[in-house]
């Protein structure tokens, strides 16, 4: 990355649990960065160290090793100052978050819980009217929040994250149980944030398909190990486009291709190629069939992203 300006930096961030006599490290040396003004998603599978590392970063969790910086302020910064509390709290005045599960009292309406919220954060309660248009829930706010719908209670988490105007929001797996329109309605208010509310928006998931379709940046982690970060172009471009072919004969195809100074490799039933251009293609068709070989089926292909995951981690990914 070249942006300078971070909202989050960790250094060798590590968490380590001590299990029937034996040390493991949920969470081992990871290094983010996470750009101002962006959606980063905080992608792997369930179990690989998101929440941990996401409850480090809010103080909920103390970190065995590392450094951490939030909006330009270090608070943990292992072998040269301790856990600073008053550091801690500073950050979070400017820092939203929804970690696991929303929290709730089930017998008030979802504006007395936003109430109990403001006296918590000393913020002003005339902001509960802003935050409820802007997780749309204004009709809904005088409902006891017990009676919500599970999309309901991470709007109404979400509203009471973003009371005093946050510069940071930490979201944990925000669309987790929610059907496919409170989804979709999830991800469309996500987007929106840092371009309307000028935030900087840190979302985890252990779903592809939703970060592609949230982030900016993303950061991979797996089995407690940082294993890429870059902007979500960058993760794409382990992608890139080839040409598949299958023939009739692809042992005797790949030699008349390599015969005739074209480029490929043979990968179970198809002969891959790298992007070439129509003319390339209609030239190596030719010099197969002037060879009596077959063509049956040329198109082209892009791993997935599941398949980049899965080329990055060594194993397949939860979903």
């Amino acid at each position: 990355m070249n942006r300078k300006n971070f909202v989050i930096q960790t250094k060798d961030l590590t968490k380590t649990y001590k299990q029937s006599g034996k040390a493991r490290d949920v969470v081992k040396k990871v290094n983010l960065a996470v750009p101002e003004g962006c959606v980063y998603g905080f992608l792997g599978p369930n179990g690989a160290g998101k929440s941990t590392t996401m409850k480090m970063l809010l103080g909920l969790i103390k970190p065995t090793n590392g450094e951490i910086s939030i909006l330009g302020t270090p608070f943990v910064s292992q072998g040269k100052t301790p856990f600073n509390e008053k550091k801690r709290l500073a950050i979070l005045k400017q820092t939203g978050s929804l970690i696991e599960s929303p929290s709730y009292y089930g017998h008030l309406t979802g504006r007395q819980n936003l109430e109990i919220i403001c006296t918590l954060k000393n913020v002003p309660t005339k902001e509960i009217g802003e935050v409820l248009s802007i997780v749309r829930m204004e009709s809904q706010q005088d409902k006891k929040a017990g009676h919500y719908s599970l999309g309901m209670k991470q709007r109404l988490g979400l509203a009471g994250a973003l009371l005093g105007h946050p510069k940071l929001l930490l979201l944990d797996e925000p669309t987790n149980g929610l059907d496919p329109a409170g989804i979709q309605e999830m991800r469309e208010l996500i987007r929106s944030l840092p371009e309307n509310y000028h935030m900087t928006i840190m979302v985890s998931s252990h779903l592809l398909s939703e970060i592609d379709q949230m982030a900016d940046y993303v950061g991979i982690i797996n089995k407690g190990q940082f294993i890429f970060q870059d902007s979500l172009l960058h993760l794409h471009e382990h992608s890139k486009k080839q040409l598949r072919l299958r023939t009739g004969n692809n042992n005797r195809a790949l030699c008349v291709l390599n015969e005739n100074n074209i480029d490929c490799t043979l990968d179970k039933d198809f002969l891959l190629f790298p992007e070439i251009s129509d003319e390339k293609t209609a030239f190596l068709i030719s010099a197969l069939v002037r060879e009596g070989i077959d063509v049956l089926r040329i198109e082209e292909y892009q791993k997935s992203l599941e398949e980049i995951f899965l080329s990055l981690t060594g194993k397949q990914v939860s979903l």
